[in-house]
């Protein structure tokens, strides 16, 4: 992480977000399913409340076990599917596949909405380990993730 970058680790201060239990075993299993390769997904929700609805599992159009790219055409039905529910995107969902769930430099850069959710799940010890972040361009900010 540059010294430009912000982390913070404190549970105490910690945002948090709430995420259904189904959904957050739907992560680790299409994680597990998608391996190798990261897998990658979008979270549906409302936004003002700091919660999610349900998670939305997507091809990762790299195919590569090192970074993800959201189908396009994936993206869209689940955003339009969102709106029809009242919902919207709140938060993207992906794997690492041999490191820590902390976001990586290309993660930094591809964070389009500092106030989504980029939850990471990683395989590296075999047991899924679940994080989530806020991320903006000078800060690195971590959540708790509350099960519901």
């Amino acid at each position: 992480m540059s010294a430009a970058l912000s982390a913070s680790h404190d549970a105490s201060s910690r945002p948090s977000v709430a995420i259904p239990s189904g959904a957050l075993h739907a992560i680790a299993a299409h994680a597990y399913q998608c391996f190798p390769e990261e897998c990658c997904g979008l979270l549906i929700g409302d936004a003002a409340a700091g919660r999610v609805a349900r998670f939305v599992a997507t091809t990762n159009a790299a195919h590569s076990a090192k970074v993800y790219t959201i189908d396009a055409k994936e993206h869209l039905r689940a955003e339009l599917a969102a709106e029809a529910e009242g919902f919207e995107v709140v938060g993207v969902v992906h794997s690492h596949t041999h490191t820590e769930p902390y976001p990586s430099p290309t993660d930094v850069a591809q964070a389009v909405d500092p106030s989504w959710h980029y939850v990471i799940v990683s395989l590296k010890r075999g047991a899924p380990e679940t994080r989530s972040y806020l991320i903006s361009a000078d800060s690195i900010t971590e959540e708790t993730i509350v099960p519901l």
